[in-house]
């Protein structure tokens, strides 16, 4: 027996319709609310990209390993 995905039957479309129009209806009546606070946001938003896409760029780590950014020997 094959297991369909709960979003392909028709009580899972049923679901995704009803959730759009909430979406939407929370949206249009409490916008007023959400753009007070999204200045706010923006500012919240520099620290944490600060702090997960530094994840590569080995801060803290001593690199005298004789190899630069490339990979290939400094000499």
């Amino acid at each position: 027996m094959e297991h369909r995905s709960f979003f392909k039957s028709r009580s899972g479309q049923v679901f995704l319709v009803f959730a759009g129009i909430a979406v939407y209806l929370l949206f249009t009546e409490h916008r007023e609310h959400v753009f007070v606070f999204l200045p706010y946001l923006f500012l919240l938003a520099c620290p944490l990209m600060h702090f997960f896409m530094h994840g590569g760029h080995s801060h803290g780590k001593d690199r005298n390993d004789g190899q630069n950014q490339g990979g290939k020997d400094v000499k």
